[in-house]
């Protein structure tokens, strides 16, 4: 059994939650680099000016499309939600091919998760909103597919985070009661989603998040590096 910190082993009435829910992008691994060189290869290649990783960085977190949408809309929010599919095709092709080229090779992961995943011995489910598509070939090149017993991508189920469908379809098939969960992300709609699920979450400081301060989301803790969960 892993060895938490008094605060996280207290709340699950000193056991340690049975199970642990993680993004992915932003919370183990720092995409943003490769997000940004494919989406300002995609804008090139329409003809337009690069975004920049600032930019990006406040886009990411609802998955691929709503990523291509705010890249095409210089992040105008209105008007990306408004883009049908025809619209978003054409870009979305140059995107994929571009960040499917990045994934063959491992984006970087933070300090201390190589540590941390290594170290906790509950299970681990993988929820995030990136598409297969691209969540099995990053998880290859990092060596990672053994930590999870189970992998939710964002195009998976009829919705994503921030919606708490995707958090209780893995207690569901995980024989887990929600309660004994820990979610463990860096934007609002992970804690959204795991506070609508009834299941407490922690966040961490180095995400993205919008460009917002993740405190604002009221997580049950907020940490710098993962290890800080634990007794080491």
């Amino acid at each position: 059994m892993t060895a938490w910190n008094a605060s996280v082993s207290q709340t699950f009435d000193n056991k340690g939650p049975a199970l642990l829910l993680l993004d992915l992008d932003g919370t183990l691994i720092d995409s943003v680099p490769d997000l940004a060189a494919a989406v300002d290869s995609m804008l090139v290649g329409l003809g337009r000016e690069p975004a920049g990783q600032q930019a990006v960085s406040h886009w990411v977190g609802n998955g691929a499309d709503l990523l291509v949408r705010r890249a095409l809309c210089s992040g105008n929010e209105e008007q990306a939600q408004a883009m049908t599919a025809d619209d978003v095709k054409p870009a979305r092709a140059l995107f994929d091919t571009a960040y499917l080229n990045a994934l063959h090779h491992a984006t970087g992961a933070y300090p201390g998760v190589e540590q941390w995943l290594n170290l906790v011995s509950e299970a681990k489910v993988l929820v995030t909103n990136k598409p297969r598509l691209f969540t099995e070939p990053l998880l290859q090149s990092l060596g990672w597919d053994h930590h999870f017993v189970m992998v939710i991508c964002g195009d998976d189920l009829a919705e994503k985070k921030p919606s708490p469908q995707p958090l209780l379809f893995a207690c569901e098939k995980q024989g887990i009661n929600p309660v004994a969960a820990l979610m463990i992300g860096d934007s609002r709609n992970d804690m959204q989603a795991a506070k609508n699920a009834g299941i407490r979450c922690a966040a961490l400081t180095y995400g993205y998040n919008h460009g917002a301060d993740i405190s604002d989301s009221n997580p049950d803790w907020v940490i710098d590096n993962l290890l800080e969960l634990n007794a080491l």
